[in-house]
């Protein structure tokens, strides 16, 4: 009896525990792949399969054959009457989890196909490669530097009749306390003029954007020395020819002056990396201007209208100019209908503008890619010139101004009615790049070329209204009106200021020195010698006696010595 009873609670025990079993592994598979790491973990009984995703390359494919080749268990689908229920729950369970191990694999297949392709920057933090060029001139052992001793460089006048600029200065090379001698190899310095295209033949092409014309080279050691730490000074000079052209900026292209130099060292023995140093001069030039303003005359046909304009041929890229207008025949009298006919100014507008012109030149590179001249005209014996270059032209604004008011009329009559209006214009200064001054230039033994003008165009907007003789107040207006337009050559340069020419600075020649003063002897006056001129003066009697008798005992001395020295 005894071995019944414990017989029966074990049987019990056992369906208990399996019913709570399967209660546990199906929460636990509803509840798989949930955790952030992406594991799977499926039991059935004791035994427990575990399908990680790894982040290696080895780790994805040993997870993606396991989970391609192993099949998950599922659990046994139970017939009796008494779990139809649970039998149902677990059939449902397995499915679902079957289908969702499998859109896990297609998206960790697609995952790892997308890392696969993609590429990862590979950095090195602890590797060099060279020395950037701040290094280099840190530790360098001397360093370069200069000093201009001569005025601005200005070019005075055009480039037909100028003589240039002289640059003078010194090149210093300071050698550091850390060396009491330096072996210097060589110090070299050049003067270049660099023109850069801002519109090129061929982008992306150095040698059709830079051009570069060499003004000067100086080599300043004939042999290597050897210099102690401090301060060596090496002077320079240089003249500008007249022809050359000024600094500029423009929208085409860009003209600079570049000054490098440059000193080569040995350090026990070894060559260094070369010292540089590099500069850009500021070159101008300023062309003489009149003090009398320039004055034209203009006529607007079919109308009577004449404008007399005054106005500086040469302006300058700061301050102000002076434009003055005057227009007469602004009134027509109309005896038949008994009425007159006035033009009457509404609005004036100024504007500056400046037209660039520019040669593209192609490189040899891009040379055959230029476009095939037209054949000359039958009969003409000229020969077809190939193209050097592509042509740019480019007009901008650098100076504006609209006006309502401010002029003075006068409708009195027909013969005395006129506008008369002063105004003042000048460049502006809100542009982003500044006015390029007037140049016309051509790279000697290149087809660079550039040419930078101005003018000034005035447009004004007159009304034509009609009013009674003697009765001006009663305007009406036709409706009727016309834009007269006139446009002025302008010559935008540098100021010059107080300098003046390098050859007017030239000291006096030797044939340029006066002579000597004569002596005192030998200076006559009115044909009488200055003996006669103490006889001239208004003297008291007695001083007059006491000095004539000094006076001629200091000519009979005189005398006496001229007689000693001759003999």
């Amino acid at each position: 009896m005894p071995h019944r009873v414990v017989d029966f609670l074990r049987s019990s025990a056992n369906t208990l525990e399996f019913q709570v079993s399967t209660l546990t592994k199906s929460g636990k598979t509803s509840r798989r792949r949930e955790s952030p790491t992406g594991a799977a973990r499926v039991g059935h009984g004791s035994t427990e399969r575990v399908a990680a995703y790894a982040t290696s390359e080895e780790e994805d494919s040993s997870s993606s054959s396991s989970t391609a080749n192993t099949t998950p268990p599922r659990s046994p689908l139970l017939r009796n009457a008494d779990s139809s229920d649970s039998a149902h729950t677990t059939s449902s369970t397995s499915s679902t989890n079957t289908s969702k191990e499998v859109a896990s694999a297609k998206d960790h297949h697609h995952h790892k196909e997308k890392d696969h392709h993609h590429h990862h920057r590979i950095t090195f933090p602890g590797m060099h490669f060279g020395r950037s060029s701040k290094d280099v001139h840190a530790n360098a052992p001397a360093s370069l530097d200069w000093k201009l001793e001569s005025p601005p460089i200005v070019l005075y006048n055009d480039p037909e009749t100028s003589t240039g600029a002289l640059v003078s200065g010194q090149i210093f090379l300071n050698v550091k306390e850390d060396h009491d001698l330096l072996d210097v190899e060589s110090i070299y310095a050049t003067l270049q003029i660099h023109v850069t295209q801002k519109r090129p033949f061929a982008h992306h092409c150095h040698d059709c954007t830079h051009q570069y014309t060499e003004i000067k080279k100086w080599q300043f050691l004939d042999h290597p020395l050897v210099l102690a730490k401090g301060r060596h000074s090496f002077p320079f000079s240089v003249l500008l020819e007249g022809h050359l052209p000024a600094s500029m900026d423009g929208p085409l292209a860009s003209i600079a002056y570049e000054f490098k130099a440059g000193a080569v060292t040995k350090v026990n023995g070894t060559l260094q990396p070369a010292i540089k140093f590099e500069k850009i001069l500021d070159v101008k030039r300023s062309l003489g201007s009149s003090e009398v303003p320039h004055h034209s005359i203009r006529v607007f046909p079919p109308t009577n209208v004449k404008a007399n304009v005054h106005y500086p041929h040469h302006i300058h890229p700061t301050g102000t100019n002076t434009l003055q207008i005057r227009l007469d025949g602004i009134a027509k009298l109309n005896p038949k209908a008994g009425t007159m006919e006035y033009w009457k100014l509404k609005k004036l507008t100024w504007r500056l503008e400046e037209i660039s012109k520019s040669l593209a030149p192609a490189c040899d590179k891009h040379a055959p890619k230029l476009p095939v001249p037209p054949p000359p005209a039958e009969g003409s014996d000229a020969q077809p010139q190939p193209p050097k270059g592509l042509p740019r032209s480019e007009t901008r604004i650098i100076g504006e101004k609209t006006i309502f008011s401010g002029w003075k009329s006068s409708y009195s009559s027909a013969t005395d009615s006129h506008v008369e209006l002063e105004l003042d214009y000048h460049v502006s200064k809100s542009h982003s790049s500044p006015a390029v001054c007037d140049t016309r230039w051509t790279t000697p033994g290149t087809s660079t070329s550039h040419e930078v003008t101005h003018q000034l165009m005035v447009e004004m907007v007159v009304s034509q209204e009609w009013a009674p003789v003697g009765k001006p107040n009663l305007v009406t207006h036709t409706g009727v009106g016309r834009i007269l337009r006139m446009h002025f050559s302008s010559i935008l340069t540098e100021r010059g200021g107080i300098g003046i020419s390098w050859d007017n600075e030239a000291p006096p020649i030797y044939q340029d020195v006066p002579e000597s003063p004569p002596a005192y002897s030998e200076l006559m006056m009115g044909g009488e010698s200055m003996d006669g001129v103490v006889d001239m003066l208004m003297l008291p009697s007695g001083l007059g006696s006491a000095m004539g008798s000094g006076r001629s005992s200091a000519v009979s001395s005189r005398r006496g010595s001229a007689e000693m020295q001759r003999r």
